[in-house]
């Protein structure tokens, strides 16, 4: 069940289960029409982006990735670094199985879901890794 995608943000929730429990992922693409009139949360995400940082990395790896991968639709989850100019993409195959696929410096990143390619520096253009905060 294939429809336009729309993409959240940090605000759209996302419901494991019409029950629960929720999450709040960075952004979620849905290309799901059941998702499109979704006014509380939404329940069919095709690709979940998370940022990455220190306080919340290891949850988004661990226990949201195991709520993440019972979402029958999701097909990719995509882990971006706060720290680092890296991008890592968990893809689900074929068989369910989940491959890793890291992405680094120069290199262009695909989301096969949604048949879009990006490069991994326009993503990170003017941002500004490890610096100070200069403000006087």
């Amino acid at each position: 069940m294939r429809g336009r995608c729309k993409v959240r943000n940090s605000d759209a929730k996302v419901g494991i289960t019409a029950e629960g429990p929720f999450t709040y992922p960075d952004l979620s693409i849905s290309c799901d029409e059941r998702d499109r009139t979704a006014r509380q949360f939404i329940r069919y995400p095709l690709v979940i982006i998370e940022v990455l940082s220190p306080s919340t990395e290891a949850y988004d790896r661990g226990g949201k990735f195991a709520l993440y991968r019972r979402l029958s639709t999701l097909q990719e989850y995509v882990l971006v670094s706060s720290e680092a100019k890296a991008v890592e993409i968990f893809r689900r195959g074929s068989a369910g199985e989940w491959r890793f696929i890291p992405y680094s410096e120069g290199d262009t990143i695909e989301l096969v879901s949604l048949g879009i390619a990006l490069s991994l520096d326009d993503i990170y253009e003017d941002v500004v890794l490890g610096a100070e905060d200069e403000a006087v």
